[in-house]
C-alpha cells in the first residue's frame, strides 16, 4: 500500500481516538451522571479501566496480525469468518447510531446559541440530519482530508473541557466546591452497574485507530501508541469534567439540561461565557461527528476486503472514499433520527446511546474471546472479558435485545458473500 494509502501517523491515529471519544459523551454525560453521586466516580475508574484492557487486546492483535485491514477483520481471522461478519456488522450498526447521537448532541449545543435548533423535536430533528449529510459528502471527498479536519477539531475540542477543569479548581481553591454525600442520594451502590453503561458511552471511540489500521503508517507501533495515549488522556479529562460539573450544581438541574457544559459556565461565570463555552462544545461534537462518520465507511471496507460482506459494499470513489458504505450508513442514521423525531432531543438521544453501546459491545466481547484464543494479552483480556458482560447486562434487556436482532440481519450478507468467492 503506497504512502497516500496510509495518510495516518501516530498523531493522526492518537487525533482519531482522541476525536471519537471527545464529542458527544462527555458533554451530556453529566446530566446522566448526576443523580449516582460518588459511585459515578466509581463507575469511571471501572470503565477506564476496562476500555483500555481491551484496547490493549485489540492493539496487539493488530500487531500480531499487521496483514489484516481493522480489527474486525482480525476477529474474523481468530474467531472464524461468520463470527467476523457479525460482530463486525454489529459494530458498524453501532458506528451509524453513534453518529445520530453525536449529531443530537451537536444540535443540542447550537440550540445554547441559537434557539431554533432546539425549537421542537422536529427542527432538531432536521438540524440533525442536515449535519450528518454534510460530513458524509466531507469523507466522501476522501480520507486526508477527513483526517486533517480531524486535528484541527481535535485541537479546538480541547477548550470547553480546560475551560471547564479551570472553573472547577478554581472553585476548589475559594473553597466553594461541593460534592455530595457518600455514596449519594441517589440509588447508591445499587446503580453502580448502570452507572457503568452510562460512562462507557463516552468511551466508545478508544478502538478507533485500530478500525482504521489500514490507513495507519507503521500500524503495530502506531495503533498501541495511540490507543493507549489517547485513551489514558481522555478518561483523565472526563473524570475531573464530568464529576466536577455533576458535583457543583444540584443533581436535578443538571438532569434537565440539554447543554450541561453551558449551564455549568453559566451559573458562574455568566451567559457570555456560557454562549463561548458552547461554540466549542458544538465543535467538539462536529469533529467526533467527522470521526465516527470516516469509521463507519470505513468499517465496512475492511469488512469487504477481508471476504466478510459482498464486494459492491467495498466500491470506492476516484478519492478512495467507500461510498456505498457511507451512503448506507448515513440513511440509517437519518431514518433512526426521523423514527425519533416525536421524542425530546433528550429522550431521542438516550435511545441512541444505549443501542449505541450494546451493539459496540459485541464487538469488545469478540476482541477480548480472540485475545485468549490466539494467547495474546491474556491478563488484560481476561479481565476485559466478564467486563463487557458486566456492561451488556446493564445496558438493558430492551438494547441488547435489539443489537442482537440488528447483528444477526449480517447472515444473508455474509452468504452473499461468499457464494462471490
Amino acid at each position: 500500500m503506497t504512502m497516500d494509502r496510509r495518510p495516518f501517523g501516530m498523531w493522526t491515529a492518537t487525533a482519531m481516538v482522541v476525536g471519537g471519544m471527545i464529542g458527544a459523551g462527555i458533554f451530556q454525560l453529566p446530566a446522566y451522571i448526576a443523580p449516582y453521586g460518588w459511585i459515578a466516580v466509581i463507575a469511571w475508574i471501572i470503565s477506564i479501566a476496562g476500555v483500555m484492557a481491551i484496547g490493549y487486546v485489540m492493539a496487539m492483535l493488530s500487531r500480531q496480525t499487521p496483514e489484516q485491514t481493522s480489527a474486525v477483520a482480525v476477529t474474523g481471522a481468530v474467531l472464524g469468518p461468520t463470527t467476523g461478519a457479525l460482530v463486525g456488522w454489529s459494530y458498524w450498526i453501532s458506528n451509524w447510531t453513534a453518529v445520530a447521537a453525536i449529531a443530537g448532541s451537536a444540535v443540542g449545543y447550537l440550540g445554547a446559541l441559537e434557539p431554533w435548533f432546539v425549537a421542537s423535536p422536529v427542527n432538531s430533528a432536521i438540524a440533525t440530519a442536515g449535519l450528518i449529510w454534510l460530513f458524509t459528502l466531507t469523507n466522501m471527498a476522501g480520507a486526508r482530508l477527513a483526517g486533517q479536519i480531524q486535528v484541527a477539531t481535535t485541537v479546538l475540542k480541547l477548550l470547553p473541557l480546560i475551560f471547564v477543569i479551570g472553573i472547577v479548581l478554581w472553585l476548589a481553591g475559594s473553597e466553594r466546591a461541593s460534592a455530595p454525600v457518600w455514596p449519594g442520594t441517589g440509588p447508591g451502590y445499587g446503580g453502580l452497574t448502570a452507572a457503568v453503561t452510562l460512562t462507557l458511552f463516552p468511551l466508545v471511540g478508544f478502538e478507533a485507530a485500530g478500525l482504521v489500521a489500514e490507513r495507519v503508517r507503521d500500524p503495530g507501533r502506531n495503533i498501541l501508541r495511540a490507543t493507549m495515549i489517547g485513551t489514558a488522556l481522555v478518561g483523565l479529562l472526563y473524570v475531573v469534567v464530568g464529576t466536577g460539573i455533576a458535583f457543583n450544581l444540584p443533581a436535578d438541574k443538571v438532569a434537565g439540561s440539554t447543554a450541561p457544559f453551558t449551564l455549568f459556565v453559566e451559573t458562574y461565570l455568566g451567559s457570555g461565557a456560557g454562549k463561548f463555552v458552547a461554540v466549542f462544545a458544538a465543535i467538539s461534537a462536529i469533529g467526533a461527528l467527522n470521526c465516527w462518520v470516516l469509521v463507519q465507511g470505513e468499517l465496512p471496507l475492511g469488512m469487504t476486503r477481508a471476504g466478510l460482506l459482498p464486494a459492491w459494499f467495498g466500491r470506492v470513489n476516484a478519492k478512495d472514499a467507500p461510498v456505498v458504505g457511507l451512503l448506507l450508513a448515513s440513511i440509517l442514521a437519518t431514518l433512526l433520527v426521523a423514527s425519533t423525531a416525536d421524542r425530546s432531543l433528550s429522550k431521542a438521544m438516550e435511545f441512541a446511546i444505549l443501542l449505541t453501546t450494546s451493539s459496540a459491545l459485541w464487538f469488545y466481547l469478540a476482541i477480548c474471546v480472540a485475545g485468549l484464543v490466539r494467547r495474546v494479552a491474556l491478563i488484560p483480556a481476561a479481565l476485559a472479558l466478564p467486563f463487557c458482560l458486566w456492561a451488556l447486562w446493564g445496558a438493558g434487556t430492551e438494547a441488547s435485545a435489539w443489537s442482537l436482532a440488528l447483528m444477526l440481519t449480517a447472515l444473508p450478507l455474509y452468504r452473499w458473500a461468499r457464494r462471490e468467492t
